[in-house]
């Protein structure tokens, strides 16, 4: 077999193949046998019909047809691999010869990860915001927390902001009420913004068994983003009760004896929460910073693919749990269906630019994963998931996405490596240290995750590109 590279642009190529019709042989014999078995002529026995028969009856255009269908995967991958080139995708395949006897010459168009030229990033400087817990916020933690330790009284007396109520909700729209608009007892604390805009101005005054009704636009349900008429019935008002803030309250909140103890603790927590954030902020912005210093083209196919591979992500996952649609969502985030397409686009191409440089940069520096990286990192994504690690395991066994978690790790541990070489300073000045951070090695993975995608094509198309399966 023959076969030549040619480069058709940076992200795509044309692979020219010529096979001697002698290396079809196996293929044609197997050809045959398949149609035997499918085929009943008279005077012989299922799967014992000569091969000049089948000739005769069926025509040697349907066995070559057959042979060559069965053969040119296999063609195709030797002419993957003679050409030292990664495919992403499936190609497009012409048969421009075929002479029976003779020669089968075929060309695939493919895409293909491009040339890299990897820059030199230990120049990159970024500025994060520094870490500083305020009283302000430590205060806030230990309100919340008191907040979870508070009780309901019901009163006798109109609802004011911060009561808890019971209600009956109706929701209607052109005058019908809606099939998923109507809900009863549900339990809300005035003022949280947790429900319809205008809530709390309805039922603010009102006492047990009190009516009102307001407009509203709906956040979610069959008519999401549609104005609705809200009808709201109070049945019960209660009074939040609150325990005092003292050392007592310390004891039974925490396992902390005084309230002091209990505020150092929560300044600690929000402290590296604070520095979990500046890491994470850090390396973003590493990255951004990267992505500036080299230039790396998009193949186009590819691009498109990640885009209806995110866009059936949001609508088909998300928005259907949250029971909305795409025009729903789009009413509620002020977008036109224009911009949103675009906001994809944008984020699809990053996450493709983003798997290619690191993956890049894992190669040359021949970054390995180990099985204790992998199962930790199996384990991060199972719990982000919601799934047991061994659920989590045997799924991505079963999907055959084992190499996209490798793939993951190894990025993560490039891009580890650019936030090393890099200056990171915070707001004040002073320089910032990622080394010691707990969770630093597993962040990094995160990152890489959030900028690429972990649905994103570009390694699943690698992986399954020779097999000519789409990404």
């Amino acid at each position: 077999m023959k076969s030549a590279v040619e480069t058709l642009n940076p992200t795509r190529v044309r692979l020219t193949v010529e096979v001697p019709f002698e290396e079809l042989k196996s293929d044609l014999d197997a050809a045959y046998k398949k149609i035997n078995q499918q085929v009943s002529v008279p005077g012989f026995r299922k799967g014992k019909v000569p091969a000049r028969i089948i000739d005769q009856r069926f025509g040697r255009g349907a066995v070559l047809e057959e042979a060559v269908n069965a053969a040119l995967p296999k063609f195709y991958s030797e002419a993957v691999s003679q050409g030292e080139i990664t495919p992403l995708g499936r190609p497009e395949v012409d048969i421009t010869e075929l002479k029976d006897g003779e020669i089968l010459a075929f060309t695939a168009e493919v895409e293909v990860r491009p040339e890299i030229e990897l820059p030199d990033f230990s120049g990159i400087s970024v500025t994060v915001d520094a870490v500083r817990v305020s009283e302000d916020e430590v205060d806030e933690a230990v309100e919340q927390l008191r907040e979870r330790f508070g009780s309901t009284q019901e009163v006798d007396r109109p609802a004011a902001e911060g009561d808890v109520v019971t209600l009956d909700l109706r929701a209607e729209v052109d005058g019908e009420v809606l099939e998923d608009g109507v809900a009863s007892g549900v339990e809300y604390t005035i003022g949280s913004g947790r429900l319809l805009d205008g809530i709390d101005e309805a039922v603010t005054g009102l006492s047990a068994g009190g009516t009102a009704t307001f407009t509203s636009e709906l956040k979610g349900g069959s008519a999401a983003g549609r104005e609705a008429g809200i009808t709201v019935t109070v049945h019960t008002v209660a009074e939040r009760e609150l325990p005092e803030l003292d050392d007592e309250f310390a004891q039974m909140a925490s396992s902390f004896d005084t309230l002091e103890e209990l505020r150092e603790d929560s300044r600690a927590r929000l402290d590296r929460q604070q520095k979990y954030e500046q890491a994470t902020a850090a390396q973003e912005k590493v990255l951004d910073a990267l992505l500036e210093l080299v230039e790396i083209p998009v193949p186009e196919k590819l691009l498109e693919d990640e885009v209806e591979t995110r866009k059936h992500n949001l609508v088909g996952h998300q928005l259907s749990r949250l029971g909305m649609d795409l025009a729903g969502y789009l009413k509620m985030q002020d977008k036109t269906e224009e911009q949103f397409e675009a906001e994809l686009k944008e984020q699809a191409e990053k996450g493709i630019r983003v798997q290619f440089v690191l993956d890049a940069i894992a190669k040359r520096d021949n970054f390995s994963v180990s099985q204790e990286e992998l199962t930790e990192h199996l384990v991060r994504r199972a719990q982000s998931s919601g799934m047991s690690p061994d659920q989590f395991a045997q799924a991505v066994v079963e999907g055959g996405q084992v190499q996209m978690l490798v793939g993951e790790v190894s990025r993560g541990k490039a891009l580890a490596a650019v936030v090393e070489a890099a200056t990171v300073t915070d707001t004040d000045g002073e320089p910032v240290s990622l080394e010691d951070e707990e969770d630093a090695a597993g962040e990094t993975v995160s990152a890489a995750e959030a900028a690429t995608g972990t649905a994103a094509g570009a390694t699943e198309a690698d992986e399954e590109g020779q097999g000519g399966e789409r990404a």
